[in-house]
């Protein structure tokens, strides 16, 4: 298969002709490099984030890069304004949506340091990892459906995580992200037989903005894994993309996808032309989703 990570960046295609995205939370980290990666695929696509000042920065990265990049200021806590940017982009986009990239998240007061056990956390974690970190994936997935079922293509992708294969982080942690991954595999058998598929993907270690500013800092791992063959944030976008052109994804619908792993299949390289390492044996091997 070729390799789409070594051809020239393509032309900007006419909006008429562009497929339309929208990732949530996309103002910075995952999700700002997976709509920097579909605009530079040509792609229209609506950025979700609560501050408007570096949501609108990624939309006109988007733009810049050969796409169309629209943001919308959208609180994923609340089930209306999410119902509200859908009907937006059905309203602009004559009904159309190809793809939902599931991405927003929300830490909890202190989550970034805490080493404390669950009973000794506060209850209102769930408020964040499970309201925003699933909850919203679900709400925003039973908008769009509608939109691609009715045209009888599309895809739902759930940005989920390792662990659910490992304690990472919090038990509320693990639990979104196992949820997200059951999600995929079951809304795939209601989407069966209508060209839309749903799948979960898992990234390895993210050289986001936090990543990036330790290693400028001299930090070379980070608990065991080395930072400098980390995921860029586009890589995950690239692996996106190629997943939205397959023209078989139907066969891939309902699975749990791993970046690193997916990438080698489509012969995807990252931004510095590394093969970012899969995860999968350092959190106990064996199938998936």
């Amino acid at each position: 298969m070729s390799n789409p990570a070594h051809h020239p960046p393509r032309r900007a295609q006419p909006a008429k002709d562009r497929r339309i995205a929208l990732v949530t939370g996309a103002s910075r980290s995952v999700g700002k490099g997976v709509a920097l990666a579909l605009g530079r695929a040509g792609w229209t696509v609506y950025l979700t984030g609560r501050t408007e000042t570096p949501l609108r920065g990624a939309a006109e990265e988007v733009t810049a890069g050969g796409g169309h990049g629209i943001a919308v200021v959208c609180d994923h806590r609340d089930d209306a304004q999410i119902a509200a940017l859908i009907e937006r982009i059905a309203a602009e986009q004559h009904g159309r949506l190809d793809l939902l990239v599931n991405n927003v998240w929300a830490a909890p007061a202190g989550f970034a340091r805490h080493h404390r056990p669950f009973w000794e956390r506060p209850l209102d974690d769930w408020d964040t990892l499970i309201a925003v970190g699933l909850r919203a994936h679900y709400v925003a997935a039973v908008a769009a459906a509608p939109l691609m079922v009715a045209r009888g293509t599309g895809l739902i992708v759930n940005i989920s995580s390792f662990g659910t294969r490992g304690y990472l982080h919090s038990v509320l942690y693990g639990v979104s992200k196992a949820g997200l991954d059951k999600m995929a595999a079951d809304m795939a058998v209601d989407l069966a037989g209508t060209g839309v598929a749903a799948v979960s993907l898992w990234p390895g270690l993210v050289k986001n903005e936090t990543m990036t500013a330790l290693m400028e800092r001299g930090l070379a791992d980070f608990h065991g894994f080395p930072l400098a063959n980390a995921e860029t944030p586009e890589f995950i976008g690239r692996v996106i993309a190629a997943l939205a052109d397959d023209p078989r994804l139907a066969d891939r619908s309902g699975h749990t996808l791993i970046t690193a792993e997916i990438a080698r299949d489509y012969a995807i390289t990252d931004v510095a032309g590394n093969q970012p390492d899969s995860h999968r044996a350092l959190f106990g091997g064996g199938p998936l989703y």
